[in-house]
């Protein structure tokens, strides 16, 4: 599933839709997350509007226009694609939004699996819409720092890998970056959160905004379905340290651990136990 940085690299590859006129919405028929695509609604607004704005909260993006307060929410879900394309070009299967632009290009979302999810809201109710109202503070943030994740981790007796994963905490966070910041900062993903030190929380928040910054400079991780909205995709899955990485040898200086492969909570957890210590 796409996490903040691949979100983020899409956010930041659609910039060339803003300021375009749309003169044309098309939904299909099938329903995203067991809700139906809002492409009758959003006709009533969206046409002759411009997209003014994209803006992104943990893994949701969320668009704006110029001539209304509504706004579009998407999350990727598991194979979502988001692409601008030329108009001409033939929609790909399970292709179920088209946004048609000014200038002779579309917005399309393709979601094969449809875990996705599309929605609209307004500006004032931004806050208060279900699939926002229960997120944290973005992971990219500098509010999340030492102090904010030690203060947090204490109030929780979850692994501490299970506790960063919750998007009401952080948002923005998914199982890549926390196994490679975890690596990074040295700390073993089934320690209890309320056992984490405050230095160890400083040095936590700051692997996090590593792992995130380092994973953005490379497009995002493209492990199967992601690519970003010019259909490039990430680099940074040569990079991984931890992650898929079971049965390789530990990358850190003077370690000779070897990755090993565990499941917590049903999610396969990627750690070097040489040198994340408990």
């Amino acid at each position: 599933m796409p996490e903040l940085p691949e979100v983020e690299t899409v956010r930041r590859t659609l910039t060339p839709v803003l300021g375009k006129r749309i003169h044309s919405v098309w939904g299909s028929r099938y329903k995203l997350r067991g809700q139906s695509i809002p492409a009758r609604a959003l006709r009533r607004f969206a046409i002759g509007n411009a997209i003014s704005t994209i803006d992104r909260l943990g893994k949701y993006l969320i668009l704006g226009f110029k001539s209304s307060d509504d706004l579009l929410i998407n999350h990727l879900g598991m194979t979502g694609r988001l692409r601008i394309v030329p108009a001409q070009t033939q929609r790909a299967p399970h292709t179920h939004l088209v946004l048609g632009l000014s200038g002779g290009a579309e917005l399309r979302y393709s979601d094969p699996r449809r875990f996705g999810h599309l929605s609209l809201t307004t500006i004032a109710n931004r806050d208060r819409h279900p699939p926002l109202e229960v997120l944290g503070i973005d992971a990219m943030s500098p509010m999340v720092d030492g102090d904010f994740i030690y203060t947090k981790a204490h109030n929780s007796s979850r692994m501490l890998k299970t506790f960063l994963l919750d998007q009401g905490v952080i948002a923005g966070l998914g199982n890549i970056y926390v196994s490679e910041a975890l690596w990074t900062a040295r700390i073993r993903p089934t320690v209890r959160a309320n056992r984490l030190s405050r230095p160890r929380a400083h040095a936590l928040a700051n692997a996090v905004h590593h792992v995130l910054e380092l994973a953005l400079t490379r497009g995002g991780t493209s492990l199967r379905d992601f690519v970003a909205a010019d259909g490039a995709t990430g680099e940074n899955v040569h990079y991984l340290r931890v992650y898929d990485r079971a049965g390789a040898g530990c990358q850190r200086s003077k370690c000779s651990g070897t990755i090993r492969r565990t499941v917590i909570q049903g999610r396969a957890t990627f750690h070097c136990p040489s040198c994340q210590r408990r």
